[in-house]
């Protein structure tokens, strides 16, 4: 299977109080949009969150306004002009259902619906699929696959999902579990979940042994592998303007990478987010977004909604060609590239409870502090769970909650004898049952630190930073240093409370010594505040500048790429046959509105400076797709250039030579 680089998603959520249907559809403009868009697969729909299939079906029923298979006119008209169809069927709503038999919908514990919460206001409301809707879904699922040349199956709303309902409460009467019982809910909806999606494979398989199938749940969970391989391919949705921000789809990616499976990243054309008709990205976000997602390691697909007289729009398929047009010449360096990384972050998510089931849009707060530091350092990195291949990292990466078991140690023991090394931070590093580091970071833990906010001196040349106190917001650890003290705490005069606050924030710094506050041992650094949290939180430069300082001096030279690219310009390293493939993109969200993050102007960024460690003299540098020779550099197993100029997204080639090796 290989996924295809220029995807749309194609959305018709359509209400049965609308109209004519698809009396617009042309075979023609449909093909054209397509052409314009350089699509080069859609995902259609057979069944739509209203419950209404777009076809056919005898075990469903067709819009009630739809007088033709529009499913299968646009799946012809598609493959007539080589473009792929998976197709898109609503596992989760069926909202005509849920009217019909709300004792199938999934309940809260008060017995409220999900997505709506009752029937009083507008929206969908979510089935459980312990309920008799699963097996009629699967038939659902078989009649597509008997009938239509689909090229994969997509369903939506699928994931694990606890729930109250009374067919759920029997189930778990039945096993013998307390039914009102948090955790029991949680582990009866991980069976529930692996039920349904192991008779997904089996209905599909019935009619199209090995069809790709993905379940989309909005988001990937981390350290769930498990439940990742129910799907064939994964699909990242992530909509910047929709709630997913631009720190969610970097966080994802770069775990998804280390997966073994393809990928892609899900956008949409919408200025918000799904179901918003006349509502326009700037062509410049889209160019972004996806040429973020081919420097990830991912193919694209875009999300627009089909107007209900099946008309496709004109001016969505040129914006999206503006950015696909770009995608198409950049495939040949794309295609079959491997990510390279110096680094590997723990997934603060692949370490939570291990029942959590939230699927969530929002990256928390320690992962987007890592993620953000990451990319704005120009770190080449990964984001990894427990069960990751670690050697071949030079850094690993513990963020502020990510404690220890026994197994894991000794893992990373192994890690540090073959030369690796560990930045740890807050809570990170200490044993998951006792407040003792695993390893010699320089410190000694000796409890919680009982101040909040409290400051940060630094003892010895960190770049940025003066000899002064910096105010750390985060919470963090009070130790005892035991190795080289890189920097200490100052205290507060005291905390802010009713009785004791100065001033208008936070209590100034008393100067005196509240123990070390970033640390170095034999196995690596420690910072004894949140600080990834923190700087998720608060954006603090000085965070920045103690992690980055703290990374340089543990890579030391053995930083595969640098460059002088400004603070928000994204920076990402692939080897493909025969050659290195370096991106460097920049653009700048602003936040509009109530905080919507918009890209619009994109400037361009002049010389660019590029080294990278390619352990041979190249035998060419290059631009990629333009062609243009670079003149370079080659000293102690670096390559360096410069790019004098470029515009949003800019590939730089090292090819190796005619023998394949450096």
């Amino acid at each position: 299977m290989s996924l295809r680089f220029r995807q749309v998603n194609l959305d018709f959520h359509t209400s049965e109080k609308i109209e004519g249907i698809g009396e617009k559809f042309s075979r023609k403009q449909f093909q054209d949009a397509l052409i314009e868009g350089h699509v080069d697969s859609a995902t259609l729909f057979a069944k739509c969150h209203h419950g209404w299939s777009y076809h056919p079906a005898s075990e469903n029923e067709m819009h009630p306004h739809l007088t033709f298979d529009l499913l299968g006119a646009q799946i012809d008209a598609a493959h007539d002009i080589g473009v792929k169809t998976p197709v898109y069927i609503s596992a989760g709503l069926d909202e005509k259902e849920a009217r019909r038999h709300p004792e199938w919908l999934v309940r809260n514990r008060d017995e409220s619906t999900t997505w709506a919460r009752d029937f009083t206001e507008p929206g969908y409301h979510r089935l459980c699929m312990a309920s008799p809707y699963r097996q009629k879904l699967m038939r659902q699922i078989e009649e597509v696959c008997r009938n239509y040349d689909a090229d994969g199956i997509f369903l939506d709303i699928a994931g694990v999902q606890p729930c109250y309902c009374q067919n759920c409460i029997r189930e778990r009467e039945s096993m013998g579990m307390d039914p009102y019982d948090e955790k029991a809910a949680a582990e009866h909806a991980e069976l529930v979940y692996r039920r349904y999606a192991d008779e997904a494979r089996v209905a599909v398989n019935k009619y199209k042994p090995g069809l790709p199938l993905f379940h989309n749940g909005g988001h990937i969970r981390q350290g769930r592998r498990d439940l990742v391989r129910y799907n064939t391919h994964l699909e990242i949705e992530s909509l910047p303007t929709g709630g997913w921000g631009y720190d969610h789809f970097p966080f994802s990616a770069k775990y998804c990478s280390g997966l073994g499976m393809e990928y892609l990243g899900m956008t949409g054309k919408f200025h918000s987010s799904w179901g918003e008709f006349g509502g326009f990205k700037h062509p410049n976000a889209l160019r972004y977004e996806v040429s973020l997602a081919a420097a990830m390691g991912a193919k694209s697909s875009i999300g627009d909604q089909l107007a209900p007289d099946g008309r496709m729009d004109p001016v969505t398929y040129g914006l999206i060609g503006t950015a696909y047009a770009e995608l198409e010449e950049k495939e040949p360096w794309l295609e079959g590239a491997e990510q390279i990384a110096d680094i590997a972050v723990i997934s603060p998510e692949a370490c939570g409870n291990e029942f959590s089931t939230a699927q969530t849009t929002q990256v928390d707060s320690v992962g987007s502090g890592v993620t953000r530091i990451m990319l704005e350092g120009k770190y080449l990195f990964d984001i990894v769970d427990l069960e990751s291949d670690i050697d071949k990292y030079k850094v690993i990466i513990l963020p502020d909650v990510v404690r220890i078991d026994g197994g894991y140690e000794q893992k990373l023991r192994r890690f540090l004898k073959n030369g690796g090394k560990i930045f740890a931070t807050g809570k990170a590093g200490l044993k998951s049952d006792k407040d003792e580091f695993c390893f010699d970071l320089g410190a000694e833990h000796e409890g919680e630190n009982p101040y909040c906010p409290d400051y940060f001196r630094p003892k010895t040349e960190i770049n940025g930073m003066g000899d002064t106190g910096y105010v750390m917001y985060g919470g963090g650890e009070k130790i005892r240093c035991t190795g080289t003290e890189l920097g200490i705490r100052e205290d507060p005069y005291f905390n802010r409370t009713r009785e004791h606050f100065c001033s208008h924030q936070h209590t100034p710094d008393s100067g005196r010594y509240g123990g070390g506050g970033m640390t170095e041992g034999r196995d690596g650094i420690y910072i004894a505040w949140n600080i990834f949290s923190d700087y998720g939180t608060s954006g603090s430069l000085a965070a920045k500048q103690m992690v980055t300082f703290a990374l340089d001096r543990l890579l030391s030279s053995s930083k595969t790429l640098v460059t002088d690219l400004p603070a928000q310009g994204v920076a990402a390293l692939s080897e493909q046959s025969g050659r290195y493939i370096c991106h460097i993109l920049y653009a700048s969200p602003v936040k509009r509105g109530n905080g919507v993050e918009v890209i619009e102007d994109i400037l361009p960024v002049h010389d660019t400076f590029v080294s990278v460690m390619t352990g041979g003299r190249p035998k060419r540098v290059y631009l990629a797709p333009q062609g243009h020779e670079l003149p370079f550099t080659y000293e102690n197993g670096r390559a360096e250039v410069t790019v004098d100029k470029f515009e949003c997204h800019q590939m730089i080639v090292f090819e190796k030579d005619d023998l394949g090796g450096f």
